[in-house]
């Protein structure tokens, strides 16, 4: 790889994170030295390029920084139309909509010599079984998370009485089979997950989370984590235990 193409490709790399990435993880996709990558940062910090950090602790592209727009490679392409299938498959009208208007945006200025390997991507994307229909806006659901508002829904899960119940959302999952709202739930307080067909009614409210959804988000990680290794962990000590029934 010529060392301006590189260089190119470090400056692509940190676009990718919003927070510091270690020299020896830029290398390592680089497939180069951790000395070389060290000299490619300070080649791009003497041009002007704001990138900022240092060696042991990481590397960042500060905010304001106008880097001209990258041509897809014909890799790239396939995977977005992947993606944009995927999409397509799953979404609800909406969704689907912008799918396909978004397809048309990126083949109207791709080259001609991009354009038809972009329309015509050897990558497919089954669609899922048929998805249970809802009785709410997606949209408005999807309006919620992007503006941060709570939103209260009434919601049944089978063969028990609707509950009202007052949440903070935090993401939106598209799921095989159905589709998953994660939020905080004011009443059980608690995270939860909740199916979007079991939501009877949903209206947003000008309330904001006392919290933002980005850290939300990461709280609801850490737990989401701290479940999955207290599962295992139960899990490990049962092997335990019926291994030694048995001995």
């Amino acid at each position: 790889m010529r060392r301006a193409d590189r260089l190119l490709q470090v400056l692509q790399i940190l676009r990718r994170y919003r927070r510091p990435v270690s020299g020896a993880a830029i290398a390592a996709e680089l497939e180069v030295s951790l000395r070389t990558l060290y000299r490619d940062i300070a080649a791009l910090q003497a041009s002007g390029v704001p990138v900022a950090g240092e060696a042991g602790v990481g590397y960042v592209l500060e905010e304001g920084y106008d880097l001209p727009p990258l041509m897809f490679t014909a890799e790239e392409l396939e995977i977005v139309m992947l993606g944009l299938r995927m999409v397509e498959g799953r979404g609800d009208a909406a969704i689907r909509r912008t799918a396909r208007d978004a397809v048309a945006k990126i083949a109207t200025v791709l080259p001609e010599g991009l354009r038809d390997g972009f329309l015509d991507a050897p990558l497919y994307a089954p669609p899922p079984c048929e998805l249970p229909g809802d009785r709410i806006e997606l949209l408005r659901l999807r309006e919620a998370l992007r503006l941060e508002r709570k939103v209260e829904i009434l919601y049944q899960v089978p063969d028990r009485a609707p509950e009202r119940r007052v949440v903070w959302p935090i993401v939106l999952a598209f799921f095989e089979h159905a589709r998953v709202l994660a939020a905080w739930c004011e009443l059980r307080q608690n995270y939860r997950n909740f199916r979007t067909d079991r939501m009877l009614e949903m209206t947003v409210l000008d309330a904001r989370p006392p919290r933002s959804r980005k850290r939300l988000y990461a709280e609801w990680r850490r737990h989401r984590l701290e479940e999955n290794r207290t599962r295992e962990a139960a899990a490990e000590n049962a092997d335990v235990g019926e291994c030694r029934a048995a001995g």
